[in-house]
């Protein structure tokens, strides 16, 4: 069984920073691409930042250059460093990860449960 356990998110004034954290756990064998999406209240799920096992990132267009996707593969786990943060950031935001179980040969994408990032204007 593999779990995704998310953290940091909360309350932060417009300007602020956050870093949210996401540590893979249970029976992995590998861990392809990890990374963030992000669900407003009435809108869809959205791409906010992805990266590869070998460190290649990519972001939504909203946060380049505000938002840094980061990873350590040695803790399974992921991070999402959130600058000069806007209300239009406010959202659950959940983690992801591409992972091969010991107990699978396939490539399931596993989800976080979500944890809300509120800013304030």
């Amino acid at each position: 069984q593999v779990q995704l356990v998310e953290s940091g998110g909360g309350l932060v004034q417009a300007g602020g920073s956050l870093r949210l954290s996401c540590a893979a756990s249970g029976s992995i064998f590998s861990i392809n691409t990890m990374g963030w999406y992000r669900q407003a209240p009435g809108k869809q799920r959205e791409l906010v930042a992805a990266i590869t096992s070998g460190g290649r990132t990519n972001y939504a267009d909203s946060v380049k250059g505000r938002f840094t996707i980061s990873r350590d593969n040695a803790k399974n786990t992921v991070y999402l460093q959130m600058n000069s943060l806007k209300a239009e950031d406010t959202a659950v935001y959940y983690c992801y990860g591409e992972i091969r179980s010991r107990s699978s040969n396939l490539l399931y994408r596993y989800w976080g449960q979500g944890t809300q990032v509120t800013v304030s204007s």
